[in-house]
């Protein structure tokens, strides 16, 4: 049997393209040949893992593609601060189909596993008479709850409550509320918008498609899993967490803005299980206000931190948000880092933490659900609000009630009982016997079957 070559296409966001990457060193684990289509801004962490030794492919494409009318210096979503550009974004990334095509037709792959925002990869999937799969990075959980809510109307599928602003999601395993607030206001809009016209392209682009990857495991979320593919019919494969899939010591998204060494250093010399770290994410932007909020916040909780605080991108080093002689009085406690992270260094130390969420936007709100409320490994810090651009409205009280919550408080102790037994689940699932190792496993299986002979004899 000829060996199999998966392409991946990941889209133009980090929190998107790293754990394809992981992906990637997953197939080639197994045997498989796998090459990422990339653009520039995105292709240096593949060069780094290739000259790390692993044999995985990269094709370049350029972006903003050719007919875009991005302005040329945007290439990633993190960067777009004008809602205006969503549009012409989302528009670029669908120009990306012609000379991703044409990468195809030269590398002629058995399978396509790209992102879920780049729906027509479904149709240049089927025009080369090979599969597609989905990936999605968030959980089974809120796969659920999108198919749930769907888009237009989506409050037509649940039940309203004595309070006309919290809302009943009736048919899961567990009973969840949400404040509407909470919920994606693209969807609430009687009207499509550049949001939901992707996600009708999605749930169109779902019909072509073999079915799909989740960067989860199901004894994480067997309740979650079990309803995704049995109750409500998807075709999915949990094969996570892919963050296992990387060396820790390999940087894998931008340069540490920070010495690693430095950073270790310095959580070494704090006590186990003493230090708070606070991050996110490349997507995430914060009003001055809240993150003055947040830093008065996480002082007078009293408990040691790393909090990374992401540089806007147009390199605009004001910081006036720092409250006068804040770094002064936390010097001891907090180690501030502006800009990247050497994340998978750090969560290493500390794997199997409860967590505070915070929730903004996209699935954050669900994925807070199956945290504080399913596995009960967290504390909310109280956000009510969807908002995907300056987030505000979270004070300094609550900042600090949820740390000390999950740190010293009368729970604390049995979260984090919580949170190490997942830490071992994620450790085994992906050894032989474990779920997402087994899944993988029946992945690879079922697409070699779907091979053609003929194609095996012509390669």
């Amino acid at each position: 049997m000829k060996q199999l070559h998966i392409v991946l296409i990941p889209s133009m966001a980090q929190g998107h393209m790293i754990p394809m990457l992981d992906m990637a060193k997953l197939f080639t684990s197994r045997g498989l040949i796998a090459t990422i289509i990339a653009t520039p801004s995105f292709s240096a962490p593949i060069t780094k893992s290739q000259l790390s030794g692993f044999d995985i492919g990269l094709s370049v494409t350029p972006f903003p593609p050719q007919g875009s009318s991005l302005p040329p210096n945007i290439v990633s979503f993190g960067q777009i601060t004008d809602p205006d550009l969503n549009s012409k974004f989302l528009r670029a990334m669908e120009l990306l189909q012609e000379p991703v095509e044409a990468i195809l037709q030269q590398i002629r792959p058995d399978c396509i596993i790209s992102d879920m925002f780049l729906p027509w990869t479904a149709d240049s999937a089927a025009k080369f008479g090979i599969p597609r799969l989905a990936f999605y990075g968030t959980s089974f959980f809120a796969q659920c709850l999108l198919e749930k809510f769907g888009i237009h109307k989506p409050l037509d599928n649940v039940t309203m409550t004595s309070d006309p602003e919290v809302i009943l999601v009736p048919g899961l395993p567990h009973e969840l509320k949400f404040e509407i607030s909470q919920l994606c206001p693209f969807f609430l809009e009687e009207t499509a918008n550049d949001f939901t016209r992707v996600f009708e392209k999605m749930n169109e682009a779902w019909k072509k498609t073999y079915g799909e990857v989740v960067n989860s495991f199901n004894e994480l979320e067997s309740a979650y899993a079990n309803h995704y593919t049995n109750v409500i019919g998807r075709k999915a494969w949990g094969i996570g967490p892919l963050l296992l899939c990387s060396d820790k010591n390999l940087q894998r998204g931008k340069e540490s803005t920070i010495d690693e060494h430095e950073c270790l250093a310095w959580l070494d010399s704090k006590r186990p299980n003493s230090v708070v770290y606070v991050c996110f994410g490349s997507l995430a932007t914060f009003s001055r206000a809240q993150l003055a909020e947040t830093a008065a916040g996480l002082e007078a909780s009293g408990q040691d931190f790393i909090w990374v605080v992401r540089k806007n991108e147009e390199g605009d080093e004001e910081e006036d948000w720092v409250p006068l002689g804040f770094e002064e009085r936390v010097r001891n406690k907090g180690l501030i880092i502006r800009g990247w992270a050497p994340q998978v260094m750090i969560l290493g130390v500390c794997a199997g933490m409860p967590m505070v969420t915070w929730p903004l936007f996209g699935d954050q709100f669900f994925n807070e659900k199956l945290v504080t409320e399913v596995l009960g490994i967290g504390v909310s810090v109280g956000n009510k609000r969807w908002m995907m651009r300056d987030s505000e409205g979270v004070e300094r009280e609550a900042v600090a009630r949820a740390v000390e919550e999950v740190m010293v408080g009368g729970g604390a102790a049995e979260m984090r009982r919580r949170a190490e037994n997942y830490k071992e689940m994620a450790k085994k699932t992906i050894e032989e016997g474990g779920s997402s190792y087994n899944n993988l496993n029946t992945l690879i299986e079922e697409l070699s079957n779907y091979v053609a002979p003929t194609k095996q004899d012509t390669n």
